[in-house]
């Protein structure tokens, strides 16, 4: 049956789903990533980047993160295509003290990709990723002016720990930062 003869009502839903990344990427999922870290720049949320990089860059960036042991990466799909990332970052293995705890950084949904619940979905499986490694605190850090991330965040329970008054320079003037943590429940 084509969609073509369903009605408004019955349109197929879109398919949502959150992945760890275990495997290099394939071309068309760098390209996806790539593209969607492009517009989250663009709308002013490229987790550190405030001027586009090369795709060059972009796709040394993404192949890296997939290399570097301490990290993973999680994916989001609307419909197949490759919207937002998250990452957990563990402490090195030689960081006893701090083996309890990872910290959650370059979570992001490309503008065109928002509204379908995909930040929440990214922030629990990294979360759960997280408890079932044996961490049982997440840290992380945001401009104040990513209202939306921080919405997303205090909604799942983490609590603000800091603020810092410099933590990042973007056109010329400082833009303050937040810290938050969560303890996860075992």
């Amino acid at each position: 049956m084509s969609t073509e003869n369903l009605s408004s009502d019955t349109a197929l839903a879109p398919s949502c789903t959150v992945e760890l990344v275990t495997q290099p990427l394939h071309a068309g999922d760098l390209n996806d990533l790539c593209d969607a870290t492009d517009a989250a720049i663009k709308a002013g949320g490229g987790f550190g980047w405030v001027e586009l990089p090369s795709r060059d860059t972009l796709e040394r960036y993404w192949q890296g993160v997939i290399t570097v042991p301490q990290r993973l990466l999680f994916v989001a799909r609307l419909d197949n295509v490759i919207c937002g990332t998250c990452q957990i970052v563990r402490p090195p293995h030689n960081n006893e003290a701090q083996k309890h705890s990872c910290q959650i950084t370059g979570l992001f949904i490309t503008p065109w990709a928002r509204g379908h619940g995909l930040s929440h979905q990214l922030l629990a499986r990294a979360e759960s990723e997280a408890r079932a490694l044996g961490h049982t605190v997440i840290n992380l850090d945001v401009r104040e002016t990513q209202h939306r991330a921080i919405e997303i965040y205090e909604s799942a329970k983490y609590v603000q720990i800091g603020k810092h008054p410099y933590y990042a320079e973007v056109e010329g003037r400082f833009i303050p930062g937040r810290y938050y943590t969560k303890l996860l429940k075992s």
